[in-house]
């Protein structure tokens, strides 16, 4: 039996029919490379995850599971959003191989940051981080919120690791433990460093797009980044909290205020000042209950303990049962 460690590639994917072609390229080359290296074993695999895709996408996949060797797919039986889908490669994959990596289609990552991530793992690093170096791909907008984003979770007390999306190595017993922590909210950029184990870090220049349209429009990034903020801290809630304690106390101060003005004679019907202040409360207050319903819509959706995702094929799975067969 190879004392090589087996590694697989998982490629979450939702519509890619135009960048699917290219990547598998890009990660063949990249997985025989280091197959023919004897840094991985020969039964190494890339894991594509068909996320409910509308387009010919799972049927790219399935094609090229039937040419080539190393390419596998897992579909899952609806959209489950990106999150769930590399949750779902992960637990597929994560059954009979010693590590994985985990990468987005668009090929934005750059694919040679592998080899450099599988140096750092037989070095003894159980999750590798592969981190931007630069964000000139970004625009000013977007640079200087991820800045912003960041900035705010270090305030929150959640610990993330800058510049740092969604690809990564991690060792078969870190993805064992990433899987046992059960939240429907996923934020995998939150929950990875709460896994522990050693850890390293690789650097790389992203790239621009090669196909396609974004799948994260500035809605699903606003979307994504209240997920983060409200899976990992309560402190927004005890923000609130200070917040009405320091209204109350202006409340209070004007008060004391009103009554000095009316024995020294000075009152002037406000009608701007009265206005401003209810509708300056009234915002207050719907934010508040806005921020707290967003905890309230997490629990209920964490009690209903619905399955995070439904794999309705897993060709991953059927060629390992061949491969061992044999």
């Amino acid at each position: 039996m190879s004392d090589l460690f087996k590694l697989s590639i998982v490629v979450p994917c939702y519509n890619e029919e135009e960048v699917l072609p290219e990547t598998t390229k890009e990660l063949s080359q990249i997985v025989n490379g280091l197959i023919e290296s004897r840094k991985i074993s020969a039964d190494s695999k890339i894991v594509y995850v068909d996320d409910g895709s509308k387009d010919k996408t799972w049927a790219m996949i399935n094609n090229f599971s039937k040419e080539i060797d190393i390419v596998s797919g897992v579909k899952l039986s609806r959209n489950f959003g990106h999150q769930g889908a590399l949750l779902a490669g992960v637990t597929s994959a994560s059954k009979d191989s010693d590590a994985v990596i985990t990468i987005d289609a668009d090929l934005q990552d750059d694919v040679n940051a592998i080899p450099k991530m599988v140096d750092e793992y037989l070095n003894g690093a159980e999750v590798v981080y592969g981190v931007r170096n630069n964000r000139d791909t970004d625009t000013a907008f977007k640079r200087n919120t991820a800045e912003m984003f960041y900035k705010f979770m270090g305030f929150l007390g959640v610990h993330l690791v800058p510049d740092s999306a969604d690809y990564r190595l991690m060792s078969q017993r870190a993805c064992q433990v990433l899987l046992s922590y059960r939240e429907r909210n996923l934020f995998l950029r939150g929950i990875v460093p709460l896994v522990g184990f050693k850890s390293a870090k690789v650097y790389y220049a992203r790239k621009e797009r090669f196909a396609g349209e974004s799948k994260y429009p500035l809605r699903k990034m606003i979307k994504f980044a209240m997920d983060g903020i409200t899976s990992f801290s309560i402190v927004p809630i005890k923000m609130i909290m200070g917040l009405g304690f320091f209204i109350v106390l202006v409340s209070l101060v004007l008060l004391i205020y009103s009554f000095i003005q009316k024995i020294n004679g000075n009152v002037v019907d406000g009608w701007s000042s009265l206005m401003i202040s209810i509708w300056a409360l009234g915002g207050v207050q719907l934010i508040s209950i806005s921020v707290i319903g967003e905890y309230v819509g997490k629990i209920f959706s964490e009690v209903k303990q619905r399955p995070r995702f439904t794999i309705e094929r897993d060709i991953y799975t059927e060629k390992t049962q061949k491969e061992n067969k044999r």
